[in-house]
């Protein structure tokens, strides 16, 4: 019956951060701002404070429609029309669709 606290060790591993990440079969490759956003053809577009200084994923699927990758998932599409990141899957579903990029 003791606390988490007394319990606690630091991990000896040192978290060294994510690896580079490359996007071989994307058309652009974008960092995104501290503050989430990211600037696709000279527009603003917010994507998520969380993917602040993440290197992201673009692939241009149709006129001014980009689908946007982290890693191996993506996130959504942005229409440059409303400048907005549209879900790729409903708030209700559970998890991530897996990113398409390994189809040829």
């Amino acid at each position: 019956m003791r606390t988490p606290a007394t319990l606690y060790a630091p991990s000896p591993r040192r978290f060294a951060g994510l690896p580079e990440i490359a996007y071989p079969f994307h058309d652009l490759a974008l960092t995104a701002t501290e503050s989430g956003v990211i600037a696709l053809h000279g527009r603003a577009v917010f994507i998520s404070k969380v993917f602040g200084g993440q290197r992201l994923g673009l692939r241009e699927v149709d006129t001014d429609v980009w689908l946007v990758s982290f890693m191996h998932y993506d996130l959504g599409y942005i229409d440059l029309e409303d400048c907005k990141l549209q879900p790729s899957t409903p708030r209700s579903a559970r998890g991530c669709h897996p990113c398409d990029r390994y189809d040829l």
